[in-house]
């Protein structure tokens, strides 16, 4: 991994077959969905590459690539509020993957348990037609 961004599609162990299906920015990034895995609770969103995500489908810890410090993070390596991984999947266009967790402690780097916590924008709650 070099200091100038993520490692290039191709170029990490992850498996032939997954990287084949993931659609990136163009920066090779790939947005990951953070859920608790027993609740369902969104926790976070943070940014994979291909070597993050292979990280994180084999060492059982999320592992996000950090946009501003140019540099792979295991949450919860520094807090101790880790993520354990239970599963991992793809949504059907490739674009994002969903990581469902064992979340301990506070997810969002404000100390809240989700990142969502604090903000209701206040949306119209639509109902389904019967």
């Amino acid at each position: 991994m070099s200091a100038q961004g993520p490692a290039a599609p191709n170029s990490t162990a992850l498996d032939p077959k997954i990287a084949a299906r993931l659609k990136r920015t163009e920066d090779g990034l790939v947005p990951a969905i953070v859920q608790q895995y027993d609740t369902r609770e969104v926790l976070m969103m943070g940014w994979m590459d291909d070597e993050a995500l292979h990280r994180t489908l084999t060492t059982g810890r999320c592992t996000f690539w950090s946009r501003s410090r140019k540099e792979y993070w295991v949450k919860g390596e520094t807090s101790g509020h880790a993520q354990w991984v239970k599963s991992a999947a793809l949504d059907c266009d490739g674009d994002v993957v969903l990581v469902q967790v064992d979340q301990v402690g506070a997810a969002c780097h404000t100390g809240d348990r989700a990142c969502w916590d604090a903000d209701d924008l206040g949306a119209v709650v639509g109902n389904r037609p019967e």
